[in-house]
């Protein structure tokens, strides 16, 4: 579905999405007053507080096809009564709105407690195990499809941006040697433990379906290996518990150094696209590019 707004400034800022988020409630019939954001990263994350609902704001019209994906993915998993996020009922989904993607979500109710590393590793099993159904189209996972977007509208340093070009051409290179084992089936894509949510009946919900795709497994277990492996966000015991439950620990296969590479490729990207909301965040980008420039150097990232 189609609606107009009036225009803003150009670049995807926290007011430029609230006024997208406003005018898709309004078309709706939703009520937006008193809407919180709680997250701006590849979308805005928005809670209202007249309905139990998440209204996802995406940053611009390339984002349309992921977004017909994350609502053809929700629908499947709802058909399988798989514990994954809810979208609203009695909409047509997607809304664009001032070519911005957007989509509402039942809103879960969180509990006392965050997901655990075993409990991701064993749901990424249990959706690893499921048959894609033939109306389903899934993309094949793709390190590279946002990258020019994110390298082009970016406000980082044209010395930064010359550099992300030069190192997306040389990962291109290396990710067209790797060589899978394992077969194809359904993939997450973006598979951290933050897009694991437990709500107040103790159910691990798997949320986010934007990157979901058809493909090769490792995609969705080299995000939680390469924290540990080579950003120490866990300890031992807590990957020691999601290799436990998954059955497998990705370090060991050859084409890991290929993966940790565009993994923290993108995370650098993800985060550089929203250097202007604060110092904080520009920080942690300085310290993300920093890291590329310097393959060998220990990385001292935050998780963001």
């Amino acid at each position: 579905m189609a609606v107009d707004a009036a225009r803003s400034e150009d670049g995807f800022t926290s007011v430029r999405a609230t006024r997208v988020m406003r005018a898709a409630c309004r078309a709706a019939g939703l009520d937006d007053r008193g809407a919180e954001l709680i997250r701006l990263g590849e979308n805005a994350l928005f809670r209202l507080a007249a309905a139990p609902v998440i209204v996802r704001v995406a940053r611009g019209e390339p984002w349309l096809p992921k977004a017909r994906v994350e609502v053809a993915v929700a629908q499947w998993l709802a058909e399988e009564a798989f514990p994954a996020s809810r979208l609203v009922d009695g909409l047509e989904q997607p809304f664009l709105v001032d070519g911005h993607p957007v989509t509402f979500w039942r809103l879960i109710v969180e509990g006392d407690r965050k997901a655990t590393y075993g409990e991701l590793g064993g749901i990424l099993k249990d959706l690893h195990s499921m048959m894609v159904p033939a109306g389903l189209e899934l993309p094949a996972f793709d390190p590279f499809d946002k990258q020019e977007l994110r390298i082009s509208h970016a406000p980082i340093p044209e010395d930064d941006q010359t550099f992300l070009r030069k190192r997306w051409q040389e990962l291109r290179g290396q990710f067209q040697e790797l060589r899978f084992e394992t077969p194809k089936g359904p993939v997450h894509g973006d598979a951290h433990v933050q897009n694991l949510m437990v709500n107040d009946r103790d159910e691990v919900i798997l949320i986010d379906f934007e990157a979901f795709c058809f493909d090769h497994p490792e995609w969705d277990l080299m995000v939680t290996a390469v924290e540990h492996h080579s950003l120490g966000w866990q300890t031992d015991e807590q990957y020691a518990d999601f290799v436990g439950a998954y059955g497998r620990d990705l370090y060991d296969w050859p084409g890991y150094d290929t993966l940790r590479r565009l993994q923290e490729f993108g995370m650098t990207t993800w985060l550089m696209q929203n250097v202007q909301e604060s110092e904080e965040t520009a920080a942690e980008y300085r310290r993300r590019i920093a890291g590329l420039r310097n393959d060998d150097a220990p990385r001292d990232w935050r998780p963001w």
